[in-house]
């Protein structure tokens, strides 16, 4: 396991005040957690909830950080795609994948973005007027 060791850009994940909500919900009910955002399988690239220790996590998944004091891992090959994003975990309503824990409650976790401007500057354009 790799971890996201550039503490000083932007690139990581948080979560929206409604994720963390139910992360805690989810840890009274069943103890401590951890996710892993995959790129592809089961439900899309939703971010997958499980007990923790109950995914294994291989030697190229990257740490990015936590979220609601739990882990939050992203496969490496997803990472190397995303490394210029920083992850925002929401959570919605409707059912995702039955692997997440989050499933039978009828809400499950999304993951928003936004590019870490840091590593990847978006360019300032004035626009004129054409009179």
């Amino acid at each position: 396991m790799q971890t996201n060791s550039d503490s000083s850009s932007q690139v990581g994940v948080e979560a929206t005040e409604a994720a963390l909500a139910l992360i805690e919900q989810l840890v009274e009910a069943h103890g401590p957690l951890m996710f892993h955002q995959s790129g592809g399988c089961c439900d899309g690239s939703a971010p997958m909830c499980y007990l923790r220790g109950e995914f294994k996590v291989g030697q190229h998944d990257v740490l990015l950080g936590d979220i609601g004091g739990q882990p939050f891992y992203i496969g490496g090959a997803q990472y190397e795609r995303w490394k210029h994003t920083h992850l925002i975990i929401d959570v919605v309503s409707g059912r995702g994948s039955g692997f997440s824990l989050e499933a039978p409650l009828g809400k499950r976790f999304l993951t928003r973005s936004r590019i870490a401007e840091e590593l990847c500057p978006i360019p300032q354009v004035e626009i004129g007027t054409n009179e």
